[in-house]
């Protein structure tokens, strides 16, 4: 799923992460929410959270949601899943990549999943459509895989470098519906909006800690005038934009026996 680089990246970020998102539990429940009946998640499914982090929406669902089975919660980042805390009933953290998982590298404990998603984590992933086939190998009957991704441009706050490189790597949500249509999903591709309304700077220090991966890209020096480009293009108080999301869900067909079921 990451490369040295990346997964040193986030090994460094884990101890701030969460905090980049502690000045809105609004956005934290209100994507968890769009998670969760997105894949019409019941307290019997099996379910797994692929490229999870630190947890922070694992945890929300769970806490909601109360599984009977405990949840996946899969990262190649041991440091971010030192961070999901000691909620052993509801989570099972496994240090691997979504690579990983598809080729059966890691040992899981469910012989099938009836519900999976990657949250802003597809982009990560080197071949997605090896990968993302062989995670929906791994979908029961009736199972449900959603890949919750940025679209291909976004009105972020950014300096212009950064959304001009992000335009450059991210992944085209629909090309992504391709993929899971031809592991043979049935496959639909919508979108999700939030407004976010941030202290500037909190924002900027978000940036400064590098709070997108694209960001990693950047030298400190880069950053830093990054920022104050940020600071002419946005003098006020706070910054407003749209958190736009493509949701890419693949079902499977109810019909179909997995590996593992019978």
């Amino acid at each position: 799923m990451v490369g040295r680089d990346m997964r040193d990246h986030y090994q460094r970020l884990a101890g701030a992460y969460d905090d980049n998102w502690a000045y809105s539990p609004a956005f934290v429940g209100w994507m968890s929410g769009q998670i969760a009946e997105a894949l019409s998640l019941t307290a019997d499914d099996r379910i797994a959270d692929i490229g999870c982090g630190t947890g922070l929406f694992a945890k929300r669902i769970a806490s909601t949601l109360r599984p009977r089975h405990r949840m996946l919660c899969v990262d190649p980042a041991p440091a971010m899943l030192a961070q999901l805390g000691d909620d052993a009933e509801r989570l099972l953290p496994l240090v691997a990549s979504a690579e990983d998982i598809a080729e059966r590298k890691v040992s899981l404990p469910y012989d099938a999943l009836d519900a999976m998603w990657l949250k802003e984590s597809v982009h990560h992933v080197k071949d997605p459509a090896r990968t993302l086939t062989g995670l929906a190998e791994l979908l029961a009957p009736g199972g449900r895989l959603l890949v919750a991704m940025l679209p291909t441009t976004i009105e972020y706050p950014l300096f212009a470098e950064a959304l001009r490189r992000y335009e450059a790597l991210q992944p085209d949500p629909a090309r992504i519906a391709e993929h899971l249509a031809d592991a043979g999903l049935r496959t639909t591709l919508g979108h999700v909006e939030h407004e976010l309304r941030l202290d500037t700077e909190r924002y900027l220090a978000m940036v400064r800690a590098r709070y997108m991966s694209v960001l990693s890209t950047f030298s400190d020096a880069e950053i830093e005038a990054g920022i104050a480009e940020i600071r002419a293009r946005h003098p006020g108080r706070e910054v407003v934009f749209p958190d736009r999301f493509a949701f890419v869900l693949g079902v499977r067909d109810a019909s179909v026996t997995g590996e593992g079921e019978s």
